[in-house]
């Protein structure tokens, strides 16, 4: 069975996230799980369940033709049988489920990317913010801390807001203090979530000019489920973001899953 199945890990600073594609490129088996303190053992854990949860009889990591591993800990995934960079693998992921789209904004725990990918999903140009945490995954669990919810309710948090309380710091720690402060000020929740939203948009939309913004354009990483934060990037673009047929947060994995079916042939 596992003759005709490939595999994709992506080891991220937060999730790991893996996926199982059959030799027609279609994704038979996924799975997202938080990152542990072995990156090693976030790998394979990772892996693991999404060979349980294709349903098809595969039983170990061994069954699998080819598997690529990929995020800032594939050096770690000593099992595959290659390691290609993420940002690679999210150019080939988009592109194998949505080959217009020409133009990534990755939002990843610790890091922004901006991503233009040519017409074979190669990347074409790439800029990224790895300095502070402002505008990541770890920037909204900040937020979402603040207001004493949990990560999803905060993502639709600002869709009833009135006008915008603006946020001025960058960084999460300040930003943090600063939501909980205007929240003790009696400020409406939701006009202080749509400045939030605003302020990772702005960052977002100066950082991706760099890479040089093509439509069709996606988000991805776990921030794409942000309905808060895809709304305040549609106006600032003044484009429709494209939703993808698949989990955005498991783009990395299926690019490397799309690479380890290409390579393998």
């Amino acid at each position: 069975m596992g003759s005709n199945y490939y595999g994709g890990c992506d080891v991220g600073s937060t999730y790991g996230k893996a996926v199982i594609m059959d030799e027609n490129g279609k994704v038979v088996g996924s799975s997202i799980l938080a990152s542990k303190l072995d990156p090693e053992e976030t790998a394979k854990a990772t892996i693991q369940e999404a060979i349980a949860n294709t349903g098809n009889g595969i039983a170990n990591i061994s069954d699998l033709k080819y598997l690529v591993g990929t995020g800032y800990g594939r050096q770690h995934i000593t099992f595959a049988n290659e390691n290609i960079s993420e940002i690679s693998c999210h150019a080939m992921g988009v592109h194998s489920v949505a080959p217009n789209v020409k133009t990534i904004m990755d939002f990843g725990g610790q890091d922004l990317k901006g991503i233009s990918i040519d017409e074979d999903g190669s990347v074409s140009n790439f800029v990224m913010n790895d300095k502070c945490a402002a505008g990541t995954g770890r920037f909204f669990d900040a937020m979402a801390r603040a207001f004493e919810m949990s990560i999803a309710d905060f993502a639709c948090l600002s869709i009833d807001a009135k006008e915008e309380v603006p946020i001025s710091s960058q960084c999460s720690v300040f930003a943090e203090t600063e939501v909980i402060s205007m929240i003790a000020k009696k400020k409406n929740p939701a006009d202080i979530a749509l400045g939030i939203e605003k302020s990772v948009a702005r960052r977002a939309y100066s950082l991706l000019r760099g890479a040089g913004i093509r439509p069709d354009i996606t988000v991805t990483g776990g921030c794409a489920k942000n309905r808060g934060l895809i709304d305040c990037l549609e106006k600032m673009f003044n484009l429709k973001i494209v939703s993808l047929p698949v989990d955005p947060q498991l783009m990395g994995a299926v690019g490397a899953a799309e690479y380890a079916r290409r390579r393998s042939k």
